[in-house]
């Protein structure tokens, strides 16, 4: 007689799991009435997880051998990583299930050996944050263990260009389960998982920009609708409003960098450049707003954004570049007032012409895989928004799209 499983009338009891059940992608109840054979082998349990759980192995779609997909013309498709917030229940998510494909596995240990590496200052990251800590967050928080597999698939794309497409749809299946994870559990937010839910929307937000420009997304404004990125950016906002204090603590407590002492000589004068081309657009807005209540949000802006090229030439004269700079790059859109951002999304042609200052910040960070392209693609955005009257006033950034940052 057969022990077989119970959602199938002819179960063929392969191991781990029967035949139907991996095709109708269901949990097999064969495997509790059969003892693991040590060839199906499993991973150990985390600390973290109750001793008795254990992770099987499970048939993976992503195959080394599996040909990149094509399009009706035979050319690669080109698959993008589905990005907007959708805020679902927690019933409406999946359960996390115990079981690890080697895709997956591939996926953790490439994040854990290499991708950690380009998102961190491994100078001055002494608590090894982003190699240590995250990964083992996220055998408690399944949010961030698919945001991690998702940025590290995007890395291995850029890596392997020629299978980029495969790694991407892998990408895209975690980054969907990981988004709507962290939507789910914001209102749970504590002062006990507000860090690990803190870097889960940092993870999302990297997670954006490896997936590389979208047409008609430019970060904070966009051709329809909401700003993706820029939504993402509040989910973050919102987090940091409420819970800042507990979440830089312990590992988290942001240490100050030694190495970073001032402007060197080398860039003193490139900086003097930025900040003179922006002092002439501040005094342009002053005579055309007439001290206005919108012009001073605008004059605001300004200001802050002198201040973050101080701070973003202070760390490139201490050899510091990509990813390093997106306190400072980021920082500037977090800090600005509402009124400022809704004149953004609005195509206000005066804060395009601010946000196009900005964007040669993101030239700055081009060094890293994850922020390619995105300086031409904003300037280029704001550029087509801009009625041709504003254009003379753009002139500085587009120039500085076409050079190349000065060595150190």
């Amino acid at each position: 007689m057969k022990d077989g499983c119970k959602g199938e009338k002819h179960c063929d009891e392969k191991k781990p799991a029967c035949s139907k059940c991996i095709h109708h992608a269901i949990e097999c109840d064969f495997l509790s009435t059969t003892s693991i054979s040590p060839a199906s082998s499993s991973v150990a349990p985390s600390p973290s997880r109750p001793s008795e759980t254990q992770f099987r192995f499970k048939p993976s779609k992503y195959q080394p051998e599996e040909r990149t997909p094509k399009d009706e013309a035979g050319q690669p498709s080109s698959q993008t990583v589905s990005t907007e917030v959708q805020c679902e229940s927690p019933s409406a998510i999946p359960q996390i299930q115990d079981t690890l494909s080697f895709a997956d596995l591939r996926l953790f240990h490439h994040f854990v050996t290499e991708t950690y590496r380009t998102i961190t200052d491994e100078a001055t990251d002494h608590n090894r944050i982003w190699q240590t800590h995250v990964p083992q967050w996220g055998f408690t928080l399944p949010s961030i263990f698919h945001l991690i597999l998702a940025l590290a698939a995007l890395h291995l794309g850029y890596l392997h260009p020629e299978v980029r497409d495969q790694y991407v749809m892998q990408a895209d299946d975690h980054f969907t389960f990981g988004i709507r994870s962290v939507s789910a559990i914001l209102s749970s937010l504590n002062s006990g998982n507000c860090q690990s839910i803190y870097m889960s929307t940092v993870l999302v937000c990297f997670v954006y920009f490896a997936h590389g420009p979208k047409p008609g997304e430019y970060l904070v404004f966009s051709e329809t609708g909401k700003a993706e990125w820029l939504v993402l950016m509040r989910g973050v906002r919102s987090i940091l409003m409420s819970s800042r204090d507990k979440i830089f603590t312990g590992i988290l407590e942001v240490q100050p960098d030694r190495a970073i002492q001032g402007v060197s000589h080398l860039l003193q004068d490139e900086l003097g450049e930025h900040q003179s081309h922006i002092q002439q657009l501040q005094r342009f807005i002053e005579t055309q707003t007439g001290g206005s209540s919108t012009g001073q949000v605008y004059i605001g802006a300004l200001e802050k954004l002198l201040q973050m090229f101080e701070e973003a030439y202070q760390c490139r004269s201490a050899g510091k570049d990509g990813v390093q700079l997106m306190p400072f790059v980021v920082g500037w859109i977090y800090t600005r007032p509402e009124e400022f951002i809704s004149l953004l999304e609005a195509k206000d042609p005066v804060s395009l012409v601010v946000l196009a200052y900005w964007s040669i910040l993101l030239k700055f960070m081009g060094s890293s895989w994850l922020m390619i392209g995105w300086d031409r693609h904003v300037i280029a955005g704001i550029h087509e928004c801009l009625a041709p009257e504003f254009h003379k006033w753009i002139e500085w950034p587009c120039i500085q799209r076409r050079s190349q940052p000065t060595a150190r």
